[in-house]
């Protein structure tokens, strides 16, 4: 791990009154201030192994050495912190999330987890605190897939599993591949492509990572923070093509018709019914159609599109359930297709496996919970995370949800400073051990 680079090229110099300023307002002045900088036409948007995300890198890297902390960038160019006593630890806990957004995104999504961990150093070093066992922050580059395509690509490629099709992947706006945009930012590719981990996994005692809900279950519940039993997993078709064939609105009568658009409304109907069964069955699944288009340079009102792309996101905490509705997709494709007289092309299939939060790990947070006066209460994650990668690669993790109205990965996330907090004093008294 490289040593901290000077933060006299980060995007604020921090003054000695910020060692004042109460543990809220130091996390409510990061993300304003981030979002200030990183701000876009609507929301933020810091993309993924871009110069915007190294800034925010490097800003945080300015408040965290201005608080008294360490800070080292791994071979990955993640930053990671941490008390100065704990810089050189072999064996840690490791708490963090990452700091990317999608385009026109909330700035919460990520960015949170990675200021609840910063928090618990400050804290900690600002009371002389020791943790149970020596604990690194780490702020990730690229988590979201609407850049590139692959999610989770930073810890991937910590962990040493990111697949040589996903390093191909191109770019949304300037088409060049994933493996350029890392390399160009001095990421170690050599290891990467080699899928050689960029740390030693058996040095991380255990990952934790906060992270905004993104459904309305605390909001209803009225409800800081949750502990996070399990991790859905997903199947992702970026791009699924269906090939009709044009013709006059008004002059094709249906039978003749090679229509794409109703044959993708077709398949698309026949997946919700399949949806639904499986739900009656007591099974968990959602099902995602994000992105629809015909070809802006050839769609018209009274013409019938020769094609249209459109994205299928598939998700369960069960991966029977994603085999099934893989299959099912299969087949429906298949049948649509001989029905209406269409072709339908995929791109690659992206798939993460489903991931359950460590056992331990849940008891001990749900009792930390219980320490610092929060009701204990334990659910599911709809979304993915970087915890799961962790999770599937062995390695106890966990994860804390924080109230969040309005969804995420849009400007109106809305999350309060006061829930973060909750948020950050359980994984801070779970840090500390029961006996402290």
């Amino acid at each position: 791990m490289n040593t901290s680079r000077s933060a006299t090229t980060a995007t604020t110099a921090f003054s000695n009154s910020h060692r004042d300023r109460s543990d809220a307002d130091l996390a409510a002045l990061l993300f304003a201030e981030i979002a200030a900088f990183s701000a876009d036409s609507a929301g933020v948007s810091r993309p993924a192994f871009s110069d915007m995300e190294t800034r925010t890198l490097k800003y945080l890297e300015a408040f965290a050495l201005e608080q008294g902390l360490k800070v080292a960038y791994d071979a990955g160019q993640n930053a990671v912190f941490s008390l100065p006593q704990d810089a050189g630890a072999k064996d840690y806990v490791l708490v963090g999330s990452h700091v990317d957004s999608v385009p026109n995104g909330g700035n919460f999504d990520g960015l949170a987890g990675v200021i609840a961990g910063l928090i618990c150093l400050v804290r900690a070093k600002r009371n002389a605190v020791r943790f149970s066992r020596p604990v690194k922050v780490i702020a990730m580059r690229g988590e979201e897939s609407a850049w590139f395509g692959p999610c989770y690509i930073a810890s991937k490629a910590l962990l040493g599993i990111l697949g040589t099709d996903e390093l191909q992947s191109k770019h949304k706006d300037d088409g060049k591949d994933l493996d350029a945009h890392m390399d160009a930012l001095g990421i170690d590719m050599k290891r990467v492509r080699e899928k050689t981990p960029l740390l030693d996994p058996a040095s991380i005692h255990a990952y934790i990572e906060l992270h905004i809900e993104q459904g309305p279950l605390l909001v209803e519940k009225d409800l800081p923070a949750a502990v996070v039993s399990g991790i859905r997993g997903n199947i992702r078709y970026r791009k699924i093509r269906c090939i009709g064939e044009a013709g006059h609105s008004g002059a094709v009568p249906r039978a003749y018709r090679k229509d794409p658009v109703l044959a993708m409304a077709d398949l698309l109907t026949r997946l919700d019914e399949s949806w639904l069964t499986i739900l009656q069955k007591g099974e968990d699944l959602v099902l995602t159609c994000g992105m629809v288009a015909t070809d802006p340079a050839k769609h018209a009102l009274t013409r019938i599109p020769d094609l249209v792309d459109f994205s299928i996101d598939i998700r369960s905490q069960s991966a029977e359930a994603l085999d099934e509705m893989r299959e099912l997709l299969r087949q429906e494709i298949d049948t649509v297709a001989r029905e209406r007289k269409v072709r339908f092309e995929l791109d690659a299939e992206i798939y993460t496996p489903p991931a359950l939060c460590d056992a331990a790990m849940v008891a001990d947070l749900s009792a930390a919970m219980s320490r610092v006066d929060q009701e204990p209460f334990v659910m599911p994650s709809g979304g993915g995370h970087d915890a799961a990668v962790f999770a599937n690669e062995g390695i106890a993790s966990a994860m804390i949800f924080v109230r969040n109205r309005n969804g995420s990965h849009n400007p109106q996330e809305a999350m309060e400073i006061s829930d973060l907090m909750a948020g950050t004093d359980i994984i801070y008294e779970y840090l500390k051990g029961p006996s402290t």
